[in-house]
């Protein structure tokens, strides 16, 4: 995919673990891990925006666009 979560390295820069960022947030930690390792498909702008509140952050300083060809999912294959 051409869009890349860059969030463990907004954690590191702001030294916080993503079990703090999950309580700060609400969201679980689980469902971090996968914006964290780039397995998510699609974020929440609430989801966002409460990220940004937490880290001190843009949206610019999470999401990266890549050049290249975007990433087939399986299920969008026909």
């Amino acid at each position: 995919m051409a869009i890349r979560v860059q969030l463990d390295r907004v954690l590191v820069e702001r030294r916080m673990s993503l079990t703090e960022l999950a309580d700060r947030v609400g969201v679980t930690v689980a469902n971090l891990s996968i914006l964290k390792t780039g397995k998510a498909r699609a974020v929440r702008f609430s989801t966002l925006d409460a990220l940004c509140r937490e880290l001190e952050c843009q949206p610019g300083d999470l999401l990266a666009h890549e050049p290249g060809p975007p990433e087939a999912f399986a299920d969008d294959a026909e």
